[in-house]
């Protein structure tokens, strides 16, 4: 056995020397495809709703409450999972969570009218929403101090693979119908035991619990200098939600969770009804889906983009320019007059959007100590999926007022405003060790 290191060291400390191995690059996989999961289960539907409609009978409101229902589940899921997740483990909540979720999943193929696939879809999201939730703290918590912006910004690309992977599968299985998309999405909950095999408990989380030789084992296990030092943590009172509106922190916390309700509203807004809102400028459904991928493929360099600068830049200044870049794209968007105008500021909205989602997904999860951050994450992915909620029957209603298509762009990329405007105050936390 190794002889333990006298000194004591904040566990922050143990990540500033860690080299980037080949164990943290199987680690990004496992989270990564989980995230490719998560994104895929808000949108698969999306692309398959002119079947959902037809088959269950229900207008545009009624495919808005389908497309709205795990974002419904999620949001009491995700401030249950949070808690959980740092009393029990982060590797527990994601292999849990995300096994239950294909199971439910795969129940709701077989949804007979849609109350049950309503409530059904519900349950998918409150089972989600533990995974979802904690995808991104856990990888942050095991990323090298100096590679943890960039890592977890390449993690955000899951995104629109997700968005790729739905759009896919609507146009090859979709004929097939709706229900045959469900139980591909069901499958995919069997992922949970590669994170189960691959991804270690973090060793924040393992630190905060006492436990110091499991967490000298996983910092071994990634190659860090200091493994064998005893760590301190900043805080050993676990899991309390009040604890976000205190002291310094409910400043913070308050900006945050707006900040997160009206990021995901512009982005909602907009993804959720996009095929609707292109034919409606005279484009095709398929010529819609082939735009959607487009726009997909689109976040990948912004989002390549954005990984690369934020460790040169920092988080703040790098999110502060892609959302503004990314509201001049919308207002170009709004108001083309010609499908080639459509494509292209479509495309710097996507590019520009997604860029700052990648940042935002890494700084969202730094501003918290070790014992609050699946907590204090929680609570900003609960914000985000009460937009989810509100954002598809929000937009349809206006479709259903005959808002128009300029119109209707405006008021979503409002939201994509305020967003700027929230940022301002938030502390930079690039370079910084988390607590």
């Amino acid at each position: 056995m190794t002889a333990v290191d006298s000194r004591t060291i904040p566990i922050g400390a143990a990540f500033d020397r860690m080299p980037f191995t080949r164990r943290h690059v199987l680690i990004a996989l496992a989270l990564f495809i989980a995230f490719v999961i998560e994104s895929w289960e808000q949108l698969a539907l999306v692309y398959v709703s002119g079947d959902l409609g037809t088959a269950f009978g229900i207008d545009e409101a009624g495919v808005g409450v389908v497309l709205s229902a795990v974002a419904f589940g999620m949001i009491p899921g995700v401030l249950v999972w949070g808690p959980v997740a740092d009393r029990a483990g982060r590797k527990p909540v994601a292999f849990w969570s995300l096994l239950a979720y294909g199971v439910i999943a795969l129940a709701s193929a077989f949804a007979p009218n849609m109350v049950v696939l309503v409530t059904l879809r519900v349950a998918s999201g409150l089972a989600l929403a533990g995974v979802y939730t904690i995808t991104f703290p856990y990888f942050l918590e095991l990323l090298p101090t100096r590679s943890r912006g960039r890592a977890a910004v390449y993690l955000s690309i899951g995104w629109p693979i997700g968005m790729l992977a739905a759009i896919g599968a609507s146009t090859t299985l979709g004929g097939l119908g709706w229900h045959v998309v469900v139980i591909a999405s069901a499958a995919a909950g069997l992922w949970a035991f590669a994170i189960r095999a691959w991804v270690p408990e973090s060793p924040y989380w393992l630190a905060a619990r006492g436990r110091q030789e499991e967490a000298r084992a996983v910092l071994r296990a990634l190659n860090s200098p200091d493994s064998e030092a005893t760590f301190s943590v900043a805080s050993e009172r676990v899991g309390r939600p009040l604890d976000l509106f205190r002291g310094g922190l409910a400043r913070i916390t308050v900006v945050m969770l707006l900040l997160n309700f009206v990021f995901n509203w512009g982005y909602w807004g907009l993804q959720t009804w996009l095929p609707t809102l292109l034919q409606q400028k005279g484009l095709t459904l398929s010529a819609s889906l082939g735009f959607a991928a487009l726009s997909a493929l689109m976040m990948i360099p912004g989002y390549v983009s954005a990984s690369l600068l934020t460790g040169r830049f920092g988080r703040k200044k790098v999110f502060l320019v892609y959302v503004v870049m990314a509201v001049l794209g919308g207002l170009w968007f709004a108001t083309a007059s010609s499908t080639t105008g459509l494509y292209l500021g479509n495309f710097v909205l996507s590019f520009f959007s997604l860029g700052a989602w990648g940042v935002w997904n890494t700084w969202n999860g730094e501003f918290y100590p070790t014992a609050l951050r699946g907590t204090g994450y929680s609570w900003a992915t609960a914000a985000q999926l009460v937009a989810t909620t509100v954002a598809p029957s929000a937009v349809g209603a206006l479709l259903a007022h005959a808002t128009g298509f300029t119109a209707t762009m405006l008021i979503i990329n409002a939201f994509m405003v305020a967003t700027a405007l929230l940022a301002v105050p938030l502390p930079e936390t690039e370079g910084r060790e988390l607590e």
